[in-house]
């Protein structure tokens, strides 16, 4: 296999936890960082201590043994440094979730996509995740046909991040796009087919409520509900709440057709379980035919290397495991630009409606969308 030797842009939370799953991948390395902050740089530096600092995105394209980029920057960098490396030199791109922040900039999006030949690999994790995966393989199977999907996240408050980039929605996108874009492409690879309609209620009622920042106040949302309804008929709904870390499980996916239903439950992060309560739950899987009634439960555990190198139930190592066969053999992402632009359309169209109070749907849906290939 070829190898995958990867330049790195951005080494905060996330870009650690990518760091800390690559060294568990055969045949691949880090060559080249970018990262502007002191203290995360020798955080980085200490995680891949053979990778060579550089000061800008374009020092680590400059590299010749660099043949991949991952982008791992705070949300509003994302798109001005995919339109960078598709400018200086393309290569296999995996960007970090959200592909964009702002609806202003879809023409931008449009172009990047019209004009960069290389692959780029959008990262949603929730795919990847063992008892999600299992789920998403044996749905169609123990439902008959899903006709109503529904994701609860019960979690913790959004975490810090350096410069508090992500108490604000200019720089997020907002909740819905900033943590919720995985749920929605979750909801669109079960559809198999694009929404038509949005609808949402939500907002800021716990959290971050006396937050200040150079004199601006937080205005990041800490709860929602999201209803999606899909060309098909099937429906979904989100539920989200971020101060609820005192929860056994922090996601429950559930998927019922006309012959039963399926569900996950899946922990959060095992460093934050507490400690007097002994291990941390096991993910589960859970199917319930109507007939003959009756729930069968299986634990789907997660290797405990991977579960010690994030937060993220082991994704992070499959979704590279995958990237690395774009890089090493050419085969085409698992996640593409346009399910990326989905993502974001829905989670924005979420915080349209959450804010107007009004669905969205139609040429609103549209506007927001990723138009139609053609020739």
């Amino acid at each position: 296999m070829k190898p995958v030797r990867y330049g790195i842009v951005g080494c905060g939370m996330m870009g650690q936890e990518h760091l800390r799953n690559i060294a568990l991948l055969p045949d691949a390395e880090v060559v080249a960082i970018h990262e502007p902050d002191a203290e995360m740089r020798k955080r980085a530096s200490a995680l891949a201590p053979d990778a060579s600092m550089a000061g800008s995105l374009a020092e680590v394209l400059a590299f010749e043994a660099v043949n991949c980029i991952l982008v791992a920057s705070p949300n509003h960098m994302h798109l001005g440094q995919l339109e960078e490396i598709a400018a200086l030199r393309q290569l296999p791109v995996l960007v970090e979730k959200p592909l964009f922040t702002d609806e202003r900039d879809a023409g931008r999006v449009a172009a990047l996509r019209a004009g960069c030949r290389a692959p780029i690999w959008v990262a949603m994790e929730y795919r990847y995740m063992p008892p999600v995966a299992h789920l998403l393989r044996e749905a169609a199977a123990a439902t008959g046909g899903i006709k109503m999907l529904t994701i609860r996240e019960h979690r913790f408050p959004f975490l810090r991040k350096v410069g508090d980039w992500n108490r604000f929605n200019r720089n997020t996108g907002g909740t819905l796009v900033e943590k919720c874009c995985h749920f929605f492409d979750l909801m669109r690879l079960v559809a198999g087919c694009n929404p038509v309609r949005v609808m949402a209620s939500g907002g800021q009622s716990v959290n971050h409520l006396d937050e200040v920042y150079d004199g601006q106040v937080s205005d990041i949302w800490d709860n929602a509900y999201v209803i999606v309804d899909f060309e098909n008929g099937m429906r979904a709904m989100l539920e989200l709440c971020m101060f609820a870390e005192g929860s056994r499980y922090q996601e429950e996916i559930s998927a019922i057709g006309p012959t039963g239903k399926i569900e996950c439950h899946v922990p959060g992060p095992g460093r934050f379980w507490p400690a007097h309560l002994g291990p941390a739950p096991t993910p589960q899987l859970i199917v319930s035919p109507r007939e003959p009634a009756g729930p069968r439960v299986l634990d789907v555990p997660v290797d405990p290397l991977l579960l010690a190198a994030g937060d993220h139930n082991g994704s992070t190592y499959y979704q590279h495991r995958g990237f690395a066969g774009v890089v090493a053999n050419g085969s085409a992402p698992e996640v593409t630009l346009d399910d990326g632009w989905w993502a974001v359309a829905m989670g924005k169209a979420a915080q349209i409606s959450a804010s107007t109070g009004q669905a969205v749907t139609g040429a609103a849906l549209r506007e927001l969308a990723p138009p139609v290939r053609t020739g």
